[in-house]
């Protein structure tokens, strides 16, 4: 499509100044923009309503309408998380090593953003601010596709954002949405490669296959979290009961909630009652295994429970005798999102630690801390679940590859 086709062609245009950039320009683009969105929070809040109005319409579930709504404090944190990446070091141009050779070659690697990234996402209108704060300050463009739920709230954002930091001095064109919201558009963009560096999908397991599927460039996979939660045989019960209820019902649409709970079997029946009582008080349905239907009244969890990311008040419960079970079971059916155990035991903390496959491993801690600004790196631009480049909450440095520069005094090789 021609007007994508032209966005990215800007953006190619504005990489290589923006790579150049002085950190205080960055620094001061950043302050204005926070200050921008504090500013036109009435405009922001107005554009979004139409959105939740039109998602309410279409009889959108509870946890996507909480995901695409704005209020004051979560327009206030935009700004705070643009702040915080203000007030961070810049990544652009550090010598992460250096060495000589014995031929006298000084040989070093120096950080440098990836160039133009793209962001294909849902109904999250926190991103479009999250991902614009940290492409600015690595140096990036970046161009913007959200979905058509959230296509109001987009636009109110980044033409605020924009404003503020072009009248800062970011080159024009570093930031931009795409405003079709038909599939063709995203596809476009998917195609694009040696305009766009770096693809990033966020959102559910369909929109993540598809652009893995469609992509002509390198994805960066981010955002199902199918999480689980391992309660052991040795616990404080009160402390198991309040990290298992932040992690279910503090936001359970996000992708850091708990999905499936694990329940080692001789505790299950002095636990588990009174932790249901009160799940099911936040209006939580529990679908567990046959152990499970034993104890408390539920429905049963089949196997698709355990492969599955609710996003709502919705829990599967399972009885193992074990750690090695637990473990076993999270490998198996876990995205490699977030993995957490409760115990007082060490050894078996250490053990939870080194053999789960995930890339934020708790212990005795919630899952909902899998989070960019809780990690300290003021904002997240996702949560990556793949091995290569980068997993985790991906904050600045994740925005950076390296060059490697040379200095010689004449050498040649023979």
């Amino acid at each position: 499509m021609k007007q994508v086709l032209e966005q990215a062609r800007l953006a190619k245009k504005a990489s290589y100044s923006m790579a150049i950039l002085p950190s205080n320009v960055k620094d001061k683009a950043l302050k204005d923009m926070a200050k921008a969105l504090m500013d036109n929070r009435s405009y922001i809040l107005k554009k979004n309503q139409l959105d939740v109005e039109n998602a309410t319409t279409e009889s959108k579930s509870g946890a996507f309408l909480d995901r695409l709504k704005l209020d004051d404090e979560r327009i206030e944190q935009m700004a705070q998380g643009l702040m915080g990446i203000q007030q961070l070091p810049d990544p652009i141009g550090e010598t992460v090593s250096m060495w000589r050779r014995p031929n006298g070659l000084e040989i070093g690697q120096r950080r440098v953003p990836l160039g133009v990234i793209g962001i294909i996402y849902e109904a999250r209108p926190n991103v479009t601010a999250d991902a614009t704060g940290l492409c600015l300050k690595t140096g990036n463009a970046v161009i913007l596709r959200g979905g058509s739920d959230a296509i109001h709230s987009n636009k109110a954002i980044i033409d605020v954002l924009s404003e503020a930091a072009y009248k800062a001095g970011i080159p024009q064109g570093a930031f931009s949405l795409i405003e079709d919201t038909d599939r063709k558009s995203a596809e476009a963009l998917m195609q694009l490669n040696g305009l766009v560096d770096v693809l990033i999908p966020r959102g559910g397991p369909g929109l993540i296959k598809t652009v893995i599927e469609k992509s002509t460039i390198p994805v960066i996979e981010t955002g199902v979290g199918n999480c689980h939660i391992y309660v052991d045989s040795d616990i404080e019960k009160s402390m198991a009961n309040d990290i298992v209820l932040n992690a279910k019902v503090q936001r359970p649409g996000v992708c850091n909630a708990v999905e499936t709970l694990l329940i080692h079997e001789k505790i299950a029946r002095n636990f588990l009652p009174e932790l249901a009582t009160a799940l099911e008080k936040h209006g939580v349905e529990i679908r567990g295994c046959q152990k499970t239907r034993d104890i408390i009244e539920c429905s049963p969890a089949n196997e698709d429970d355990w492969h599955t990311e609710y996003l709502d008040y919705v829990i599967a419960i399972k009885i193992v005798d074990g750690i090695d079970s637990a473990i076993h079971h999270i490998n198996v059916y876990g995205s490699g999102h977030s993995e957490a155990i409760i115990t007082s035991n060490y050894f078996k903390a250490q053990k939870f630690l080194n053999e789960v496959d995930a890339a934020a491993v708790y212990v005795n801690a919630s899952t909902r801390f899998t989070d960019g600004f809780e990690y300290g790196f003021g904002a997240e631009i996702g949560i990556s679940t793949q091995k290569l480049h980068t997993r985790g909450p991906m904050g600045l440095e994740a925005l950076t590859t390296i060059k490697y520069v040379i200095n010689g005094t004449g050498q040649i090789r023979e």
